[in-house]
């Protein structure tokens, strides 16, 4: 895949010695990971943005390994997050060591270092995420305080003539609508670029979105997904109107991850 011209984000000296040693560190372990976030993204789409943090993804079963390797080279580690996310700090700087999503749907599994981009971050060789499993995994995202809708259009912008679209299509499986909604909102932001998604895609996901609508209701159902998307705007269908919380029900979260996941809500603001 064509990658748009090399990254030039702007670091503080402080903060790009620790994501360069960072990454010199894991590369000397031996530890297979990806570079995601702001990195992945302007490589991607062209559009360079400064965070306070680098994003790495591990499998699961790496992560905790990948936080050891980390406080071996001197730096602070916490699990944040037991079921996604865990983080090393130098100061004030930080770096995310992300293993799925906050709604444990999208695991980073072998495929996303199977399809991985190579590329140079801060003149240190890395694997870049796909952009296939950038959008599934920004996807989801659809909190009141942020949206990732902007960041999936301006991938599908750049991307979408070069996307593994039966990937993707398998990756969003059962949450198909999700993926639809997504390109229903490009068809709106860029109206003259709509032949950039294949038809083939639009055509059989509205063709599944017809057939629902013309189904009937499934008795009895009292499955909200909204949670999937946020975690804190659906709590209201779970706790007061008592709707079955899809990350329970659909086996992506114990009680005690969705628990602390929603302790943090108001830490984070």
């Amino acid at each position: 895949m064509s990658a748009q011209p090399a990254t030039k984000l702007i670091l503080d000296p402080q903060a790009r010695a620790f994501y360069v040693h960072t990454l010199e560190t894991l590369n000397a372990s031996g530890l297979p990971y990806l570079v995601g976030g702001a990195y992945a993204f302007a490589r991607y789409t062209g559009i360079e943005r400064h965070t306070k943090d680098l994003d790495l993804f591990v499998r699961p079963e790496d992560a905790k390994r990948a936080l050891a390797v980390l406080e071996e080279a001197g730096y602070q580690t916490d699990m944040t997050f037991p079921h996604w996310l865990g983080k090393a700090f130098h100061g004030e700087d930080f770096i995310d060591v992300i293993f799925s999503a906050g709604n444990n749907v999208a695991r980073v599994d072998d495929r996303w270092f199977e399809y991985a981009s190579r590329d140079e971050v801060l003149g240190v060789q890395v694997l870049l995420i796909p952009p296939e499993e950038m959008v599934w995994s920004k996807g989801y995202i659809m909190e009141r305080e942020r949206f990732d809708g902007a960041d999936i259009a301006h991938v599908l912008r750049a991307c979408a003539d070069r996307l593994d679209w039966d990937r993707l299509l398998e990756r969003f499986d059962a949450h198909w609508q999700v993926l639809l909604a997504h390109l229903v909102l490009f068809d709106f932001v860029y109206p003259g670029e709509r032949r950039r998604i294949p038809a083939w895609v639009t055509a059989r996901l509205t063709a599944r979105l017809a057939a629902r609508l013309t189904a009937e209701d499934e008795p009895g159902s009292r499955l909200c997904q909204g949670t999937l998307l946020s975690r804190q705007q659906y709590l209201t269908d779970i706790v007061r109107w008592r709707y079955d919380d899809a990350r329970l029900v659909q086996g992506h979260m114990e009680p005690e991850d969705i628990a602390h996941w929603t302790a943090a809500i108001e830490a984070a603001h």
